[in-house]
């Protein structure tokens, strides 16, 4: 079906009420939020949506697959392979039943996970990949796969996730020695091959009466390898779905109370630097929720909130990050629940509201700095003068202004200061270029891809989440420019696998009106 383009008239569209405009640049939330996409609990949502149902993207997105090359079904998914297998448990199949990769050794990028690791760069968030792994891999299988990964910026590997367990394929054809062997081996391999990639290794918790790591021997010197340390660890989780339903005094269900699980991370990042000669790492936990099924949907989010009034009131010292899982999941352990009838639609659950309070909080937002202005209205000095200009200061002509897409937590872009005289009726932006954008206004985060040209952004002022508008009131629009297919393109910079620059060369305009057409009769 052919579909006709309408021609938008844009007389009506301004800047008459930008009063200034800054350049600005992203920096690290305190305790940073990433959300899990998709795993053998649910299929991936794309990015649209979830912005559009959340209001504001994620630090990271993670996705979940396997990659088991030398098994006789490869690369069917496990499920898909064995149809007919009677298993008990998640964890019964051959090989994970994960998505499958579908690069490395003699793969493609055109399909899993590539097409969703561009979808979320190119929507303004990092991608946090993990990959179960058959640790019998060959250094020429491993170089393709950190090959596969260069162009995808400051992204992290998750390889061979809660492997102090018993559960996951890894565990059950390798040893805990040869599962951290092969973890250093990797890492080695990406460092060489992908150096934008920081490799996590998720492991579990230190014992509360040892002090010890679980595995700390077999697994040390993946500890002090790794760029990340990570750890899963549920407050609540039913990890006998699908095979059962979860009824209380079952075996079926674990429950972790908040303060055991506070003393574990203490612990556990207390003797991970201990046995690292005291250096700090980033610590993610990268698996985190409390079950529904366990809790019951509406009372899903207290732990939740809990969790995070005592991050605020307590700011540890853990350089801590944690990732929702996941956003839409078959069972309750999402903050959407997938339609049995329909898995491209998501029935909402409670957790959302609660875990929008989290995103709408500036404690776990990354901040945002002013570097300079470049304009001010009725002022005559709109851009540095280059003939007078001190060597500190740098020429920038407005509408020509640079732009640089470095990750989710260091990046430059545009800041417009918009004066409104009162709550909008209506309020659409002109962004005429051929660029990707992400963009918040009011604090409600927008996209637009290459060949949109209009953005309504009312729901920056009417949803339930918006910031009142004060009368007379200044109000920001903040702009970034991630690369329009997800990739950064490879130029002779030396900092091209990290940094993609651009320049925005045309001002956006706005349509602000304060009166509707015409009353409703």
């Amino acid at each position: 079906m052919n579909v006709q383009k309408l021609k938008i008239d844009t007389s009506g569209f301004s800047m008459d009420e930008v009063t200034k405009i800054n350049r600005v640049k992203l920096t690290p939330a305190k305790v940073a939020l990433d959300l899990g996409d998709g795993s053998e609990r649910g299929e991936y949502v794309d990015q649209d949506y979830i912005i559009n149902r959340l209001g504001r993207p994620h630090r990271n997105v993670g996705l979940m697959y396997t990659y088991y090359p030398n098994d006789k079904e490869w690369p069917k998914r496990s499920s898909e392979a064995y149809p007919e297998m009677e298993i008990r448990s998640q964890w019964e199949y051959p090989y994970d039943d994960y998505f499958v990769y579908e690069g490395g050794a003699g793969g493609s990028l055109d399909g899993k996970p590539f097409a969703e690791m561009r979808d979320i760069r190119r929507h303004g968030q990092d991608v946090t990949l993990t990959l179960t792994i058959d640790c019998s891999c060959s250094d020429e299988q491993l170089i393709a796969i950190a090959k596969d990964l260069r162009t995808f910026g400051r992204m992290r590997l998750r390889i061979n996730h809660e492997c102090s367990g018993r559960w996951f394929t890894h565990n059950q054809r390798f040893s805990y020695e040869e599962i951290g062997a092969f973890f250093v081996k990797f890492h080695n391999i990406i460092k060489e091959h992908a150096p934008n990639v920081d490799t996590v290794f998720c492991s579990g918790f230190a014992d509360q009466e040892e002090g010890r790591m679980e595995q700390e021997d077999a697994f040390l010197e993946a500890f002090k390898a790794a760029d990340v340390w990570s750890s899963d660890r549920y407050l609540a989780l039913h990890f006998g779905w699908p095979f059962d339903i979860c009824e209380n005094g079952d075996l079926s269900y674990a429950i972790n109370p908040l303060d055991g699980y506070i003393k574990g991370i203490d612990g556990t990042i207390k003797r991970l630097r201990e046995i690292n000669g005291g250096k700090k790492k980033p610590f993610s936990a990268t698996e985190f929720n409390t079950d529904g099924d366990v809790t019951g949907p509406k009372c899903q989010g207290l732990g939740l909130l809990k969790f995070a009034k005592y991050l605020k009131e307590n700011e540890p010292d853990w350089n801590y990050s944690m990732a929702m899982y996941q956003f839409r999941d078959r069972g309750r352990l999402g903050l959407e629940i997938e339609d049995p009838n329909n898995p491209n639609v998501g029935i909402e659950q409670p957790l959302m509201d609660d875990y929008k309070v989290l995103l709408n909080d500036p404690f776990f937002q990354p901040g945002l700095n002013v570097v300079d202005t470049i304009y001010v209205k009725n002022s005559e000095k709109t851009a540095v003068d280059p003939e007078t200009a001190d060597s500190s200061e740098k020429k920038i002509e407005v509408g020509n202004i640079p732009l640089r897409w470095g990750g989710a937590e260091d990046s430059e872009g545009v800041e417009f200061k918009i004066k409104l005289e009162k709550t909008p009726v209506f309020f659409d932006i002109e962004l005429p270029e051929e660029m990707n954008l992400m963009f918040s206004v009011n604090d409600k985060w927008f996209y637009k891809k290459p060949g949109v040209k209009i953005i309504d952004v009312m729901s920056a002022f009417f949803s339930k989440d918006s910031k009142p508008v004060v009368p007379g009131s200044e109000i920001s629009m903040v702009v970034f420019a991630p690369p329009a297919n997800g990739e950064n393109p490879e130029t002779d910079k030396e900092d091209w696998a990290v940094n993609y620059y651009t320049e925005m060369k045309m001002l956006p305009k706005f349509r602000i009106r304060y009166e509707a057409c015409g009353p409703v009769r």
